[in-house]
């Protein structure tokens, strides 16, 4: 306990960030945010292995639904990320009292945000469903399913909130440390609720919300206690205008970004659907073991974000950029050699085969995931050169280009693929890659002409 004790005391110093060695800042940001995304995919993870020892409709159920629910989320997402920026930059600059009211703004706008979006979500889930398309028994697992996840989004909010307030100041192990304890408990509660009563996909639902409930009834508590200079005060609170105006320019461009990214992931999974459901259930497959190799470069770019802001809050652009090149140096090396390995198919068809026992899935979801480890390199280059923009406040150009890698080079690769070469579902698997590639190139270029330095957006 005082080796943690003492692991949590460094997390907070702001000195490794500010002055002390990038390499170790990143390394030390970045490693818990891996354990700790990896931590949170396991909710998922764990839902879709045990629903594939079910069948493939439970299966393709949770393919079809995730993208409903990661839509609504990513665009609440936008207020916490503009609370990591901001709050960051408070940090750098050293004014605690100004942090402290940012963090209470943005609690009360994420909790009303995410109440409302539960109640709508919840009525409208059937609509949607039939939208998609989902049919006989995919339809009624996908609709127990996600009325009942749907109701755990303020907790998620909640300790999404303590996430983001914890990593603004340098601190990405206590968030670690609380994810585990609730994917602990989800991995009990699931072969419990699926196996033992026998609830199907309504189990696994109810499986990640009680998990989420103490989770985030222990981010309140954090995030109220008096020792922490970053907490939740509603003594005298009242909407800010100037803060709110701040939450809203660099959330909103986030929020809409990555909600109609979102949306268009929801798209991909009706075009996948046209395959039928097996070829469903091996597009939610390949998409959450690419979520897992995606860890490290997502982890990379958080940090990065994080340096970036309070090396602008305190001052110090050129340090925030040097940041960011040693960044994607590393995290582009790593993800050649650990995508070349995974690349393998033989590599790929032994990981497949964790979660489906269907022939005609593993091989479809094999030959996606060897595609996408071969090239996840390019998430490195996206995810880095996404954090120093991000951390910078220029959330509008990630706005426009997380639209445009969904909207236009994906699908428009998937036209191509049909259209031009005759493909079939293998066109939905290319068209992840050269959307990812597209855009990381973008962004690289942007770099290069020093966009992310223009008009920085400063709250000090």
């Amino acid at each position: 306990m005082e080796k943690l004790r003492k692991l949590l005391a460094k997390t907070r110093n702001q000195d490794l960030i500010l002055q002390g060695s990038l390499v170790k800042a990143i390394l030390f940001l970045a490693i818990p945010i891996v354990i700790n995304n990896f931590i949170q995919s396991m909710y998922n993870l764990t839902d879709s292995y045990w629903l594939g020892l079910l069948g493939s409709e439970h299966q393709a159920a949770i393919t079809l639904v995730s993208p409903v629910q990661a839509v609504i989320i990513s665009f609440g997402m936008g207020i916490t990320v503009a609370g990591a920026v901001l709050i960051s930059q408070y940090v750098g600059a050293g004014d605690e009292k100004n942090g402290k009211q940012m963090t209470t703004q943005i609690f009360v706008c994420a909790m009303i945000f995410s109440i409302v979006c539960a109640a709508i979500c919840f009525f409208m889930t059937p609509t949607i469903l039939k939208w998609l398309g989902a049919k006989g028994n995919v339809y009624d697992y996908s609709v127990s399913y996600l009325q009942i996840v749907v109701l755990d989004m303020p907790f998620l909010f909640l300790v999404n909130i303590f996430t983001s307030v914890n990593q603004a100041r340098g601190d990405t192990v206590t968030p670690m440390l609380l994810n585990l304890s609730g994917v602990i408990l989800n991995m009990f509660l699931d072969p419990l609720f699926l196996k033992f009563f026998g609830w199907g996909a309504a189990g696994a639902a109810l499986a990640t919300l009680f998990a989420k409930i103490p989770c985030a009834i222990a981010a309140y508590i954090f995030l109220r206690n008096r020792n922490n200079p970053f907490r939740i005060s509603f003594k005298g609170f009242k909407f800010d205008k100037n803060k709110l105006k701040s939450i809203v320019k660099i959330g909103l461009p986030m929020a809409i970004g990555q909600s109609t990214m979102q949306f268009g992931f929801l798209l991909m999974s009706k075009n996948v659907l046209e395959y039928g459901d097996l070829a469903v259930a091996a597009y939610g497959i390949g998409n959450r073991i690419n979520g897992i190799i995606s860890m490290p470069s997502n982890a990379a770019g958080s940090a990065v974000a994080t340096i970036v802001g309070q090396n602008i809050g305190a001052g110090r652009a050129d340090r925030a950029e040097n940041a960011y090149k040693i960044a994607r140096r590393i995290i582009v090396i790593f993800l050649f050699c650990g995508g070349m390995i995974l690349s393998f198919y033989p590599i790929s068809t032994s990981i497949v085969k964790i979660f489906s026992k269907d022939g005609q899935v593993i091989t479809w979801a094999a030959d996606f995931l060897s595609i996408m480890a071969f090239c996840c390199f390019t998430n490195g280059i996206h995810d880095t050169t996404k954090g120093l923009f991000q951390g910078s406040g220029h959330t509008l150009i990630l706005m426009v280009i997380d639209m445009a890698r969904l909207w236009i080079f994906r699908f428009a690769t998937i036209y191509i693929g049909r259209e031009w070469f005759g493909m079939d579902v293998e066109c939905i698997w290319y068209s992840v890659v050269v959307s990812n590639a597209i855009s990381a190139f973008i962004l690289w270029v942007l770099y290069k002409f020093k966009v992310w330095k223009k008009n920085s957006v400063k709250i000090v």
